[in-house]
């Protein structure tokens, strides 16, 4: 893939991936199979951690209730114990990308999830973060985007934080994508971005300076489209 991908593909695409994965591993089902029956609450049976009640989820969220119902029993399905730790994301990731490695990726994925840093993601994040993705604003998703690339939540994106990310989707695309991925890559993708985002030229992506531009380009506005019709 040629670095001018790779510029929208890191903006926005690569979390649509996510959702791919988990559409595969069950945790959307079909809403047309939704027994009706079930719209009381959560069933929380021999569940470790019980998420918060519908109807507060209902407000935090752009989900029907139908759709709450749905996402809980496939999440349920996968991790019985209410919660994921990193370890079973980072397994899941693996499964969908044997050619390459999904390990680092896969790590800062899990930590955007994981909205109150405990080392698990809770039903709640993992809706809330989903929610954002699929039924929010441009900016709200730019935002959640933002906050991937933010590896230390400072507030800024160094060019540092930005390899890093770069240097993971590449490894988890493999070394044997067509075209080939050369080992400078992800240098000239990060110089390219900094040289589109960073307006002050100070060396780093503030949150005002990424959305900005992200807004104005359109090739990352129409990828931002994406979201809305995965799920």
């Amino acid at each position: 893939m040629e670095v001018d991908g790779m510029e929208v593909f890191a903006i926005a695409v690569v979390v649509a991936m996510f959702v791919v994965v988990l559409k595969q591993f069950g945790v959307w089902e079909p809403l047309s199979l939704e027994d009706d029956s079930c719209d009381g609450e959560f069933e929380l049976s021999m569940v470790r951690h019980q998420p918060e009640g519908l109807d507060q989820l209902q407000a935090q969220t752009q989900f029907t209730r139908k759709e709450l119902q749905s996402l809980y029993r496939g999440f349920k399905n996968e991790c019985p114990s209410g919660l994921v730790d990193e370890e079973t994301f980072k397994t899941i990731y693996s499964q969908f990308f044997p050619q390459g490695d999904a390990t680092t990726y896969a790590h800062f994925l899990f930590n955007a999830f994981d909205m109150d840093r405990n080392g698990s993601i809770r039903f709640e994040d993992f809706v809330i973060g989903l929610s954002v993705l699929l039924r929010g604003s441009v900016t709200e998703k730019l935002r959640w985007a933002f906050n991937l690339y933010d590896i230390n939540k400072d507030g800024l994106i160094t060019k540092e934080e930005m390899m890093s990310i770069m240097t993971s989707i590449y490894d988890m695309m493999g070394r044997y994508t067509l075209p080939s991925v050369r080992d400078d890559s992800p240098y000239e993708h990060v110089e390219r971005f900094f040289q589109k985002m960073d307006r002050n030229r100070d060396g780093v992506v503030t949150i005002d300076e990424f959305i900005e531009t992200c807004q104005k380009d359109e090739n990352i506005m129409a990828s931002m489209q994406l979201f809305e019709n995965v799920i």
